[in-house]
């Protein structure tokens, strides 16, 4: 046998170790002149090993990438602002910017439409109460006014001409019953002469009878004169109340049609100055139309907007300082707009003492509204992230320095400068407290240090 490739000196466990392929190669078969061809493995056999060890890389390499925090976000350091959690004394306040607005403010207000026909003041004048601003003409409310006062006229005719007629009328009775009164006297007097005659029989019974017949006639008619006298004065009475009734009812509706004619003279509803005049000869206004407002002059208010995210915590009488003329004041809320118009709601304030001399309408006052007292707190600086997250969560650098994941935390009560940390943060730690608007997606940052090359 051919035994080239064995070495008479190698031990026998290093012979046991050659492989048994190359014998056969080397070592060809009884009664064989020649080598025999190699026979070559399957394909799944030589490209097995191969796939095995790609997929163990690849599940070892997803793996250790949801280990470092999964989405993966890299940025240079030096733009983000890192901040450390603290503990120590929280202020609870919130800085807001007011507006130096007039403590009192009444609008001009058309209560009748009309034509602008003067314009007696200038914007910005200032003016006295009741002083007329404003002229304006409706000729249809003048007609108005005019046919009103004919209808008045008409009533107080009516009204005295039934007067006229009740008053004849009780002159008529009067005289009547006193035409009675003296039939019924002389009869009187005429039956007591003729009972003598009559028992002297010095007249005929007959004509006792008569005189008998009209004294009591004349009773009677008596009678129904003063029942026809009453009748007809209670019916004239009901005519002269309703009348009455009507008169008064067609007055006060001319003095409405006077009034509405003086109201188309706009006047100052009190002493300041006329702002925002919206008024030029010949404009056509509509009844309720605003035409300017009126300020007052010598007592101011603060307004301001704050942010939607105090809306439940700002609560009137709570008290804002702010420092004017080199002096602190202070004001006082006293009315809360629940509207909330792009992210802030409006609160008004008037001051608890004086306010600042040489103020000015729309003058702009930085102040600090508390919200409560100062208590101890873990802390956390504010910053652009907390708009980006709600608060909800932030990212944590790691204990190296080389990278921050994200975290679920619970923040409390803000002010300009912290916020306080409930749950979720310990003190000492570290987190990213610029924006996070690159870090919506991502679950962990890792810095990249100024100098590093590549």
């Amino acid at each position: 046998m051919n035994h080239k490739g064995l070495s008479f000196g190698t031990p026998v466990a290093n012979q046991a170790a050659v492989d048994p392929q190359i014998l056969m190669r080397e070592a060809p078969h009884s009664g064989e002149g020649m080598d025999r061809p190699l026979v070559r493995p399957p394909l799944w056999r030589r490209y097995l090993p191969h796939t095995v060890a790609g997929a163990l890389a690849v599940g070892i390499g997803a793996w250790l990438l949801h280990a470092a925090g999964g989405r993966v976000y890299r940025t240079p350091i030096d733009r983000l602002t890192i901040a450390t959690v603290t503990r120590g004394p929280f202020e609870d306040y919130v800085a807001v910017r007011g507006t130096a607005a007039p403590f009192t403010t009444q609008y001009l207000t058309a209560d009748q439409g009309g034509v602008v026909k003067q314009v007696l003041v200038e914007d910005g004048t200032t003016v006295k109460a009741h002083q007329p601003l404003i002229v304006l003409s409706n000729a249809a409310l003048q007609l108005q006014v005019a046919s009103r006062e004919a209808d008045t006229a008409s009533q107080v005719n009516a009204l005295e001409n039934t007067r006229l007629q009740l008053e004849e009328g009780r002159f008529k009775y009067q005289h009547d019953l006193l035409d009675i009164e003296h039939q019924i006297e002389k009869l009187k007097d005429d039956l007591a002469r003729d009972k003598i005659l009559l028992d002297g029989k010095a007249i005929a019974p007959s004509l006792y009878a008569q005189e008998q017949a009209d004294y009591a006639y004349q009773l009677k008619v008596q009678q129904a004169t003063i029942a026809s006298r009453d009748a007809e004065r209670q019916v004239r009475e009901a005519q002269l109340a309703q009348l009455g009734r009507t008169l008064a009812r067609v007055k006060e509706n001319v003095a409405a049609a006077n009034a509405s004619l003086d109201a188309l003279t706009i006047r100052a509803p009190m002493d300041g100055q006329l702002t925002a005049l919206d008024a030029e000869v010949g404009q056509s206004k509509a009844a309720g139309a605003v035409l300017g407002q009126v300020d007052s002059l010598d007592r101011f208010k603060l307004t301001a907007e704050v942010d939607e995210f105090y809306l439940g915590r700002v609560a009137r009488g709570q008290t804002a300082l702010f420092t004017a003329d080199g002096r602190d004041y202070q004001a006082t809320i006293v009315k809360i707009y629940p509207q909330v118009a792009n992210g802030t709601f409006r609160i008004d304030l008037h001051f608890a003492n004086a306010a600042p001399r040489d103020i000015h309408v729309g003058q702009a006052i930085d102040m600090r509204l508390e919200l409560g007292g100062a208590a101890t707190a873990t802390m956390l600086p504010n910053g652009p992230f907390y708009q980006d997250t709600g608060g909800r969560w932030v990212f944590v650098v790691s204990p190296d320095g080389r990278y921050a994941t994200r975290r679920t935390v619970r923040l409390g009560r803000r002010n300009p400068d912290y916020v306080e940390v409930l749950e979720g943060l310990e003190r000492g730690e570290k987190v990213i407290v610029s924006g996070y608007e690159a870090f919506q997606r991502v679950d962990r940052v890792e810095f990249e240090h100024s100098g590093r090359g590549g």
